[in-house]
């Protein structure tokens, strides 16, 4: 017999902690501005916007695009990146309500 244990904690808050965790660089976070105001934008692109080895902003965009924070359309021999809006606005929504939260 399987014991369930019970989490302390939401679905929510699990959501909210993996696209806390996804933008907690600001590397992160200056591609996600980057991206916002682009339709789309090939990883080079992004790669030369920043002081960092292409390979070390492919790492940063692997996270992003895990949260489901970005989405990446391959077109050999490059992807083309722009911002997921579902999980986007869904990020927005979550984080307004997180510090709307009264303790």
């Amino acid at each position: 017999m399987d014991i369930v244990e019970k989490k302390p904690y939401t679905e929510t808050d699990e959501k909210i902690a993996l696209y806390a965790k996804a933008i907690a660089h600001p590397i992160r976070v200056y591609i996600l501005r980057f991206l916002e105001k682009q339709c789309a934008c090939f990883a080079g692109d992004i790669s030369k916007e920043l002081p960092l080895a292409n390979s070390t902003v492919s790492q940063h965009l692997k996270i992003l695009k895990e949260a489901g924070l970005i989405q990446g359309a391959i077109n050999p021999p490059t992807i083309s990146y722009c911002i997921n809006r579902k999980n986007w606005n869904q990020a927005q929504e979550l984080f307004n309500d997180f510090f709307k939260v009264k303790m």
